[in-house]
């Protein structure tokens, strides 16, 4: 059971930190704790809240379809009754394999409220890594979009070979999209599910805030995949965190474009219930559904990846429109660069930046505008907002320390360590994972894995992952700033560098380059370009075009580019190399 894992963790997570013997507390006299004065805290308490105060204002959109927010709980209540007449209890887990569309919105409240955890699959896994999160989460249900049905399929088909238990299937069906008579027949349907359910059944809240609410696997840019444990009481706390950092208002109209599946939206799909905003549901993510859905719904807000930034500035003089007012969009997932941060304002955009994994429910840090940078060149500005930024509330501090001594680091913009978290939105660990939880957790500080450094104003800059620094003849290159030069090419819509077997210097830069379309460039005009922009050392020494592999959240496989550069081997012979 997943509980009981987390009940294990919570406990080693206490057990990391060094403690001193205190002095025995004297408790206030006449104060107790009491359901009057402490009651756990859930994302479900969003739910039932804007049922309330905006029941019949919308809260989701998809095409023809819409719901209120009265309507919205009074189905997750439906999905939760029918759930627990499925057989579904506190601690099992639910998964559903679906792109944004609504049954994803209901499914982050209806499974918590049956007692159970959520996962989220990621929607471009194919079959056998799907059967093996499956099995490794011990899933006993799975919704699966129509778009999916046979990636899920062929998922419980592999259990089944293997003598696996295997979940009950249940369809997401599309409004317009009609199944085949043979899997209609043979398949539930989400819809079948809603209509099972009782609109008086008793919702199942957590006894304890430090139950778990989701499980989220990571999304294997370094390894694999791992299960993050989240809380209902992380959750609750990073949602009021995302709405503030976003400066979200009373009823915002959220575009989903950042996939619902990762971090739970970014914890965005229980922060925009707990303001009654209005969740604009899109399946396939283009340039012109965002233009179109922006001018159509006057969206306030919206997010995404990098990926999505060169989505939009790259857009064609078609597919672009003028933007109806201000539309705040929150990056993260990636170190976006500073000239498309530039461009995106140049279209309409207020651009906030955000930095977190999975391990801290999405966002963790913000990168929070001073007033004195208002005065600064637009280029400057852009700058300053690509840089990661500070802790945001639910973040108790975020560092630089060194992974050996475990120091921190002077916060003078130059010495680089690890980027390390600690606070109320860490996850409570990995599912089934002690020894990678406490490694994770040494020092009583979370490990992000990524390079960095801090500056003398406490905002942090990633500089890498740990394992894409380049070091070339006893010199750190970072991927990130040699990607930032790339980027600012007119014919470069996508890079990425990662380390390239040198004789010579032991390693140098490797750039995975795509072009925009109708672009021309060779190997020898980019490599002279960052020549012209960088430290020799640091510009890449050889070029390859081609489309890079990416997770669904937008980042790129770093580690599929490096076994290409690997398999490419030296540039140079021994002795033969030159700046």
């Amino acid at each position: 059971m997943i509980s009981t894992f987390l009940a294990t963790v919570c406990l080693n997570k206490i057990t990391f930190r060094p403690t001193k013997k205190k002095k025995k507390r004297r408790k206030m006299e006449g104060t107790i704790k009491s359901r009057a004065n402490y009651v756990p805290l859930t994302p479900i308490s969003f739910l039932d809240r804007s049922a309330v105060v905006y029941a019949e204002r919308t809260s989701v959109v998809y095409g023809s379809v819409t719901y209120t927010w009265r309507q919205t709980r009074d189905r997750c209540v439906r999905v939760a009754s029918a759930l627990s007449q499925l057989g579904i209890s506190s601690g099992d887990v639910v998964s559903v394999l679906a792109p944004n569309v609504p049954a994803m919105v209901e499914l982050h409240f209806a499974v918590p409220m049956a007692g159970a955890l959520l996962c989220t699959l990621n929607i471009r896994h194919d079959s056998a890594l799907v059967s093996v999160l499956l099995r490794h989460s011990e899933t006993k249900v799975l919704f699966a979009d129509h778009q999916f049905l046979q990636i899920a399929q062929g998922a419980c088909e592999i259990l089944s070979k293997k003598g696996e238990k295997v979940p009950l299937l249940v369809l997401i069906q599309e409004p317009s999209v009609v199944v085949s008579g043979k899997n209609k027949k043979r398949l539930m349907e989400y819809e079948d599910v809603v209509s099972m359910g009782k609109s008086n059944f008793q919702v199942i809240r957590p006894k304890d805030e430090c139950d778990a609410i989701s499980l989220n696997y990571t999304s294997g840019t370094t390894s694999s995949p791992k299960g993050v444990v989240y809380s209902h009481r992380g959750a609750y706390l990073n949602s009021l965190a995302t709405v503030i950092l976003n400066e979200m208002h009373s009823s915002p109209t959220f575009l989903w474009t950042n996939p619902m599946f990762h971090c739970n939206g970014w914890c965005l799909l229980w922060g925009v219930a707990a303001i009654g905003g209005i969740n604009i549901c899109l399946r396939n993510v283009t340039a012109k559904g965002i233009f179109d859905n922006i001018a159509k719904h006057n969206v306030t807000h919206m997010g995404g990846a990098p990926t999505i930034l060169n989505m939009i500035v790259n857009a064609s003089d078609s597919e672009k429109k003028p933007l109806p007012r201000k539309v705040s969009f929150i990056t993260g997932a990636a170190p976006p660069p500073a000239h498309v941060i530039y461009k995106m304002e140049e279209l309409g955009f207020s651009m906030f930046h955000s930095y977190g994994l999975t391990e801290t429910y999405g966002p963790g840090t913000v990168c929070t505008w001073k007033p004195e940078w208002d005065s600064l060149p637009s280029e400057e500005q852009a700058k300053m907002k690509a840089r990661q930024g500070v802790n945001h509330i639910g973040i108790e501090e975020v560092a630089v320390k060194d992974p050996v001594t475990l120091r921190t680091l002077p916060a003078d913009g130059v010495s680089m360590g690890e980027v390390v978290f600690r606070g109320n939105t860490v996850m409570n660990g990995y599912l089934k994972n002690p020894e990678a939880t406490k490694e994770s957790f040494k020092g009583g500080w979370f490990w992000t894995g990524d390079l960095g450094v801090k500056h003398p104003d406490g905002y942090i800059e990633l500089k890498d992952r740990s394992k894409d620094i380049i070091i070339s003849g006893g010199e750190n290159i970072s991927s990130i700033e040699v990607e930032s030069v790339l980027f600012t090419h007119p014919c470069v819509l996508e890079a990425a560098v990662v380390a390239r077997p040198d004789e010579y210097w032991g390693e140098t830069a490797c750039a995975f380059v795509k072009l925009k379309d109708g672009s021309k460039a060779t190997a020898e005009e980019i490599i002279s370009y960052c020549r012209g922009k960088l430290p020799h050392y640091m510009a890449p020494r050889s070029i390859v075009f081609e489309d890079l592999p990416k997770t669904s959240t937008g980042k790129v496989q770093k580690f599929v580019l490096r076994t290409k550069a690997k398999a490419m081997g030296s540039l140079s012979k021994k002795g033969t190399s030159k700046l």
